[in-house]
């Protein structure tokens, strides 16, 4: 098994005549995933390599039966791509979108909280369920199928823990990337739960950053609800106060928010913390071990 994406789930591409969307429209679909759609607005009927263009989501539900919709539209029109997607019960979607204002996602937010629909990103990578299916931009080539979940708040920093997995012959189960904005639909928590009741998981990876108190949370649903082993990195450790670092989340507010902070409170939780990326495996190996 994965969570939320596999081999069955069908894909539509929200802005697939844009030069971004018709490029990873195609890197999808070369991976094996299912891209049975794409939408443009007043576009409809057209093809592009070989995947149909429909007018709205709706049109493209009602002829595809489509689950998952991934959003490569430009910042001005992504509220409203992904409000359409909520309107008509995509249970996931996936914005790849860069630079939404804030306020615009305070009433994406206000729309996930009353609806069928789970929001990954935006600003992120997407997902990956190696060998299965792939939705967003994430390399496929450097990912290996097995049972270590990844979830994390940074694109490359994820790339950089999956490619010391795989080349220490640890494949992924799934692997998520977060997104770095201040609202974002799915966090930690969200995924942590995901990956205790997959049975194809049997330990995870995490990557935060500093800034927000989503790693702290972690640590709480950890000591409650996950017993699977966890290794974590988080970045960030030489930031000075106040000062943001790349990701507009990624900005220390308070004393807990600083990457020490987070480390040890995660420590506390029983997670595994590495200095550096390249660790992680050695680390988990041995954990693993130490549980039979």
């Amino acid at each position: 098994m994965s969570i939320l994406i596999d081999q069955n789930t069908r894909v539509i591409v929200q802005g697939i005549t844009g030069r971004d969307g018709s490029f990873h429209a195609k890197q999808m679909a070369d991976y094996g995933t299912k891209i049975v759609g794409g939408v443009t607005p007043g576009k409809g009927g057209q093809e592009i390599n070989g995947i149909p263009v429909l007018n709205s989501v709706k049109e493209a539900k009602d002829k595809t039966s489509c689950d998952a919709a991934v959003i490569y539209v430009p910042a001005k029109f992504a509220k409203d791509a992904i409000l359409e997607d909520i309107a008509n019960a995509i249970p996931l979607i996936v914005c790849i979108t860069e630079g939404i204002p804030v306020l615009d996602m305070v009433e994406v937010k206000k729309a996930l909280s009353h609806s069928q629909s789970r929001l990954v990103g935006p600003n992120c990578p997407g997902l990956i369920s190696p060998g299965k299916a792939k939705i967003g931009i994430m390399p496929g080539h450097i990912h290996k199928s097995g049972d270590i979940g990844v979830v994390s708040r940074s694109g490359t920093l994820t790339y950089e823990v999956v490619y010391n997995l795989t080349i220490n012959n640890m494949g992924q189960s799934t692997c998520i990337g977060l997104g770095g904005d201040p609202i974002i639909g799915t966090r930690f928590v969200d995924v942590l739960k995901l990956f205790q009741e997959d049975p194809q998981t049997k330990a995870i990876v995490m990557v935060g950053e500093i800034g927000g108190g989503d790693e702290q949370l972690a640590a709480e649903c950890i000591k409650k609800h996950v017993t699977k082993p966890v290794a974590a990195f988080i970045a960030g450790r030489s930031a000075p106060s106040g000062k943001r670092m790349g990701h507009a989340g990624a900005i220390i507010s308070s004393g807990e928010s600083t990457a020490d902070a987070k480390m040890q409170i995660l420590r506390d939780a029983g997670v595994i913390i590495v200095d550096f990326p390249d660790e992680i495996p050695q680390a988990l190996t041995a954990r693993l071990k130490l549980r039979g």
